[in-house]
């Protein structure tokens, strides 16, 4: 292992121009990871009641502290899904390394641990980089935390890169170098494994921060139980109907295709329907939190603005909303990044067949509808079960209310997501129209 260590360093430190990119890519993500986590260790440190003069007393008693710490937890979900698919993206663009150790006698297995280390490395700087910033904001706003929230800090600073690193030797675990220069992926049975550990590592993720965070004693513990709940396995569904629509429209429209683009997209996705899955899984889970929570959003100001007691301070609530809905957006946002470095990974990967592609006179145009196509078809209906789920989430939490007030604006949170999620594959067009160029035909 330590041999690994030391040739994780060498590469990391040599890493060419064009990788660069790929470093600054995880040092943001496991700068986001560390400051959602050195916020919710500061905040979990603050004990019993206090007084604090920011969000209008939101954070003054310790239940209303547990939700704000249980929505930054959650936000590490997507953080962790981009950091797998920065690291895909990564081992497959430095291949010919990979082929090159492997020709030196490394087994794929230690291929991969070493691409997972190198990813650490770059985590490890992003962490140190967010916690020299959270220290700079503490002295500026005059908050000396006590010895349990340094442990905290330290904590959060190390476990990020060993974090990064296992979803990253997670991620890898379907990338298999051959000797002699060949980078494939493996079958559907390891993609459906990763799809599922995903899927488990998010539920005990959720699961565990909630019962940390909302001990059974309390009343409204079995009602968000039950709202997560739903949430969770309309998430899970949305990724299954991503995968299995993504086969079905593979398989029928490679048949009966009549556009050269729908034909490529169709092939691509008949080929790897898992990709799709994996690519789209937090984006689709973040899907249904947000239709549940513009729902949620409408019924409760409803309900606070009613004809009933208003509260005296009416801050109080609003500040807690628009903290939830600025969660809600910052974990679609980071989704939206993952979703767009899928979509270039896809295309560093298949390089050499776009070129060859190219130079047999394929137009760009058609290269690049079947780039969105491949997003865009299976997305549709993982999209339409999600926002089902979310509206189902919402209509709950309205009959629990019972104010007989249904919003309608949580029926546009999905076509507001499909269309930022066309945008963000768009953003891979550039990429697309370098690797079609000739001299990629060379390591064909």
């Amino acid at each position: 292992m330590k041999a690994d260590i030391r040739i994780a360093w060498i590469l990391a430190r040599g890493s060419e121009r064009r990788e660069w990119w790929r470093l600054s890519l995880t040092l943001l993500g496991a700068l986001l990871a560390t400051g959602f986590g050195l916020a919710a260790v500061t905040i979990a440190a603050v004990p019993g009641q206090m007084s604090i003069p920011y969000a209008h007393g939101l954070l003054n008693q310790p239940g209303e502290r547990s939700g704000v710490v249980l929505a930054l937890v959650l936000l590490l979900i997507p953080v962790l899904g981009f950091l797998g698919q920065c690291a895909r993206i990564g081992a497959v663009h430095r291949h010919r390394r990979m082929a090159g150790m492997r020709l030196a006698g490394a087994s794929p297995a230690q291929v991969r641990r070493i691409a997972a280390v190198e990813s650490g490395f770059a985590c490890l700087a992003g962490s140190t980089t967010g916690f020299g910033a959270f220290a700079v904001l503490l002295a500026v706003v005059g908050y000396l935390p006590d010895l349990r929230a340094w442990a905290g800090f330290a904590a959060v600073v190390l476990a990020v890169p060993v974090a990064a690193g296992l979803v990253s030797a997670r991620a890898l675990r379907t990338v298999l170098a051959a000797p002699l220069d060949h980078v494939r992926r493996t079958g559907p049975d390891s993609q459906r494994r990763a799809a599922l550990g995903f899927a488990f590592a998010v539920v005990l993720i959720a699961v565990s921060a909630l019962l940390l965070l909302f001990p059974a004693r309390r009343g409204a513990a079995p009602i968000v139980l039950l709202l997560l709940a739903l949430v969770l396995l309309t998430g899970m569904g949305a990724v299954w109907a991503a995968k299995a629509s993504a086969a079905f429209m593979g398989r029928r429209l490679t048949l009966r295709a009549k556009r050269p683009a729908v034909l490529i997209a169709a092939s691509r996705l008949a080929q790897d329907p898992w990709a799709a899955a994996r690519t789209h899984a937090a984006l689709l889970l973040a899907t249904v939190v947000g239709v549940g929570f513009v729902g949620v959003r409408g019924v409760l100001l409803a309900e606070l603005r009613g004809p009933g007691h208003p509260p005296e301070n009416m801050a109080f609530y609003t500040t807690g909303i628009d903290l939830a809905g600025s969660a809600v957006l910052i974990a679609l946002a980071i989704s939206l990044c993952g979703l767009a470095v899928g979509a270039a990974e896809s295309l560093a990967t298949r390089r050499r067949g776009l070129a060859a592609q190219a130079a047999a006179g394929v137009p760009h145009r058609v290269l690049a509808g079947a780039t969105l196509l491949e997003t865009a078809l299976p997305l549709a209906p993982a999209l339409l079960l999600a926002g089902a789920g979310g509206t189902v989430v919402h209509l709950a939490y309205a009959g629990i209310v019972n104010n007989g007030f249904v919003p309608l604006l949580p029926l546009l949170v999905p076509l507001a997501v499909y269309a930022a999620c066309l945008l963000a594959a768009a953003t891979s067009l550039p990429l697309l129209r370098r690797v079609t160029q000739p001299s990629e035909l060379r390591f064909t």
